[in-house]
């Protein structure tokens, strides 16, 4: 869509991502919360827990995308080095912060469970606080980049305090779906042709088969409503001169009988 430009690119650091162990659910959050910026996910990249793989990434993507993102790695434990390795891609030192020290101490602990929890109070020097509204420590901003948890309730929570203050965008991008029992080779061309007309409205087609019939349902995303709703229509007299139902929403179960 030529008329969003604000684009994000999330990098979800963590080896237990890469090795299986752990599913990855902050790339749909995220994206979610970033579409009522106006802000659109163009790209997310998996990498391990090596210092110098997140630097290069990181410092490629902020250079690449207006906003990037990044989940996992910011704990309290030896291989937590996402703030290190920040620090080095950004050339800065890293010191411990007293307003997320101060935060941490509040919890009693041992000396040494708090000198692993005080690993979390490390953040880049000039670095900006993202808040934590579980209560937990921050994450952090340098500049365009945005360090986030990898717990899926903590990073949601940081996400939630994101506004257009702090995250200029565009226009929240909306979607129609419109679903047939038509296959994707019968109206291929013919959607083709709609695209065509409609340059600045993403159309994906998404098939699916089920025991009563196969069909596909099509997806139009865009930030301009009267060009979507231009585009459904478009999309629902296609369908209807192949003699089938079009299904607002999304097909069925079973087709109209």
């Amino acid at each position: 869509m030529s008329n969003m430009t604000t684009s994000a690119c999330l990098i979800i650091i963590g080896n237990e991502i890469l090795s299986g162990r752990t599913q990855d659910t902050n790339l749909a959050h995220l994206s979610g919360v970033l579409n009522e910026l106006g802000i659109r996910m163009t790209e997310a990249r998996v990498i391990p827990d090596v210092e110098e793989t997140i630097i290069a990434t990181v410092n490629e993507c902020r250079a690449a995308f207006t906003y990037v993102f990044t989940t996992g790695g910011i704990g309290p434990t030896h291989d937590d080095i996402t703030a290190d390795s920040l620090a080095k891609a950004f050339g800065v030192e890293i010191e411990e912060h007293p307003e997320v020290a101060a935060l941490i101490r509040q919890r009693p602990a041992s000396p040494q469970v708090m000198a692993s929890r005080l690993r979390m109070a490390r953040i880049p020097v000039g670095a900006t606080l993202i808040e934590n509204p579980t209560g937990g420590p921050p994450g952090f901003q340098l500049e365009n980049v945005f360090v986030m948890a990898g717990v899926p309730m903590v990073m949601q929570a940081m996400a939630s305090t994101f506004d257009s203050d702090r995250l200029p965008g565009g226009k929240p991008v909306r979607s129609i779906t419109v679903g047939a029992f038509l296959g994707e080779s019968q109206v291929a061309d013919d959607l083709a042709e709609i695209q065509t007309r409609f340059p600045d409205i993403d159309l994906g087609s998404y098939p699916f088969y089920r025991p009563s019939g196969y069909g596909t349902n099509l997806v139009m995303r865009g930030t301009e409503p009267e060009d979507l709703d231009a585009m459904a229509k478009a999309v629902t007299e296609m369908i209807q001169r192949f003699d089938a139902t079009a299904y607002p929403g999304g097909a069925p179960d079973q087709p109209d009988t």
